[in-house]
């Protein structure tokens, strides 16, 4: 029947800030943190301890700004226009590390069709392949990899409905039943080994680890120009954290993140890994070091959004706030009249604080150009990122 009572409690996040708890303390309840643990059976791979895992986030707090070895025109446009968050990311991201509060369960719930697609008793639908044919013949088939649409959703199930309405969303009886049969999560991993290749990337050791693979230039370049695959990544990191591999996450994220922030071979995919794949991270501290990472690489600086909360301004103690027009103009209760030319001037400093605060706001014709041209792009990444898989 589903989480019923979690529907009458759950609120719905209405802001991007009430969908971000990154900045906030590690103590913080609420974020549901599975696969935490260490297993004793986790069939090729062996999870990560939580302590490991946030070692592991701290090690990537190291080294210097280094400018990436190319610019690209999205970095002029995000120079000349003030970016934002996207809510849509922010509240599918907060939902999924918080388990789905408001999840109802699949109408047939017993059934377990992704975990016997792993166990090769049934094959994917429509297509009619069993996932050992997949293991064996699809590795390096790159061509099948990239126009084949209905592989992924049974590589990497979710409790949420994609584009293939055959495949069936993930239970929290078959989240444990999978995470408890070694054979299903060997095969698990061999999927994710294919997709990696298939990225440029290598997994290098049972704690998730990867390294450029030997062809990573030829699918670099091919990853960087295929921006729909972004989707793809972003599944099989929520697949990963569903299904026991939580740990895994870090270390690819962060070798993304260095690509496209540090090494300039994925210029275009930072904006993706920043929005979507570091908040697939359940760990407030791991998010934490991999925004502090990017944030050092980031160009041009003063454009980078995903940061602690600037602390808001208060007015002094005495003053008054009007509103006048779009711009709210503090006014300080003095005793003795002010001089045209200082309150004029005032009143300038003040606007141009509250100027600076106003993220996205233009004030003349050329800004307002810039910002319409802009618009589509951003407007467009959005929507290419929110449609599910």
């Amino acid at each position: 029947m589903g989480n019923l009572m979690g529907s009458w409690r759950y609120k719905e996040p209405s802001t991007v800030e009430e969908c971000d708890s990154t900045w906030e303390t590690d103590s913080e309840s609420g974020e549901h943190q599975p696969g935490g643990e260490e297993e004793e059976d986790s069939g090729i791979s062996e999870s990560m301890s939580p302590a490991d895992a946030v070692r592991g986030a701290e090690q990537l707090d190291h080294g210097s700004p280094k400018v990436p070895h190319h610019t690209r025109f999205g970095d002029m446009m995000e120079s000349s226009t003030r970016m934002k968050r996207s809510f849509y990311a922010a509240k599918d991201l907060y939902k999924y590390r918080h388990s789905y509060p408001n999840y109802k369960e699949p109408r047939h719930p017993n059934e377990y069709r992704n975990l016997r697609f792993y166990l090769n008793k049934i094959p994917l639908v429509p297509d009619g392949i069993y996932i050992e044919e997949i293991l064996t013949k699809w590795r390096g088939d790159y061509e099948k990899l990239e126009h084949n649409h209905t592989y992924i959703q049974w590589l990497f199930p979710l409790r949420e409905q994609g584009l293939n309405f055959y495949a069936q969303e993930l239970t929290q009886d078959e989240i444990k039943e999978f995470q408890s049969t070694r054979e299903a999560k060997r095969r698990f991993l061999l999927a994710y080994t294919i997709m990696l290749d298939f990225f440029g990337i290598k997994l290098l050791d049972k704690n998730g680890n990867v390294a450029r693979a030997p062809n990573w230039q030829d699918r670099f370049q091919h990853l960087n120009e295929s921006q729909h695959n972004y989707l793809r990544i972003t599944r099989i990191l929520k697949s990963l954290g569903e299904l026991g591999f939580e740990s895994f996450k870090l270390p690819l994220v962060h070798l993304l993140l260095e690509e496209a922030l540090v090494e300039g071979t994925l210029p275009n995919m930072r904006h993706s890994a920043l929005e979507y794949f570091v908040y697939t991270l359940r760990q407030h501290a791991q998010r934490r070091a991999l925004l502090r990472f990017a944030q050092r690489h980031y160009q041009p600086p003063k454009n980078f959004i995903w940061g602690p909360p600037k602390k808001k301004r208060i007015p002094a103690s005495g003053s008054t706030v009007m509103k006048a027009g779009k711009n709210e103009v503090v006014e300080r209760s003095v005793g003795k009249a002010r001089s045209p030319r200082e309150g004029r001037n005032n009143l300038e400093r003040e606007s141009d604080d509250m100027d600076d605060r106003k993220s996205g706001e233009w004030k003349t014709a050329k800004g307002s150009k810039l910002l319409q041209e802009g618009r589509g792009r951003v407007a467009l990444e959005e929507y290419i990122e929110t449609i599910p898989l």
